[in-house]
């Protein structure tokens, strides 16, 4: 079940995302810089692949700053979601 969960969320995050939301606890415990809803809209909205995964390590990693090894990871979350958003763009001019 959690690698079906992993596979949706890279193939559809805002499915994921609202999945996550109505059936866990997974966004109750992520104490954001800003007002949580603020957070939350905007990166359904523009990065939703980033707020999984950095909701995740938030989730699991309960110190005050993330590690190098997990600044990685989203910061490749970062670049697959400006990816998914830039390759429809570059689609429809070229056709």
């Amino acid at each position: 079940m959690p690698c079906l969960l992993a596979l949706l969320a890279v193939a559809f995050p805002r499915i994921a995302i609202v999945l996550l939301w109505l059936f866990t606890n997974f966004f109750t415990h992520v104490v954001y810089p800003i007002n949580t809803a603020v957070v939350g809209i905007l990166g359904f909205l523009f990065l939703p692949l980033t707020l999984i995964v950095y909701t995740f390590f938030e989730n699991t990693n309960r110190s005050a700053a993330l590690t190098p090894t997990q600044l990685i990871f989203v910061f490749i979350a970062v670049v697959i979601d400006l990816g998914l958003v830039g390759g429809g763009f570059r689609s429809r001019r070229a056709g």
